[in-house]
């Protein structure tokens, strides 16, 4: 039961960043940077830029995964370029949001990074 509290929390904080960050996103670097961590994480891809005026999204997304290597250099992984367009870009980043455990884990370390920067941020 608490789980599911402490999950449903972390997911309703990452809305609310997500939200908060989409008002302007070129004015800040860090919120730049979350939508480009969102992005890789769920599609799993690379190089990932946003034109914000464009309403465009540029990546490379990871073919296979099987392919990777952690223990050796990877000079190539087999990718597929894509440039998606949004509307809405809060709308298409909550829609990029995964619930399973993982991911959860994952959504909760950026918002406790994402936390302490900005108590760093107001002191100064």
């Amino acid at each position: 039961m608490e789980k599911s509290k402490l999950r449903e929390r972390v997911l309703f904080e990452l809305e609310k960043l997500i939200s908060q960050s989409c008002k302007n996103p070129a004015a800040s670097k860090k919120y730049q940077q979350l939508h480009i961590v969102l992005l890789k994480k769920y599609y799993n891809a690379t190089n990932v830029t946003i034109d914000y005026h464009r309403h465009r999204i540029q990546m490379e997304v990871i073919q296979d995964d099987s392919v990777y290597d952690p223990k050796q250099v990877n000079t190539y992984l087999p990718t597929i370029y894509t440039n998606l367009l949004f509307k809405n870009l809060r709308n298409f980043l909550t829609t990029c949001i995964d619930q399973d455990n993982k991911s959860v884990g994952f959504y909760s370390q950026l918002l406790k990074m994402f936390s302490t920067k900005q108590k760093g941020m107001e002191l100064v």
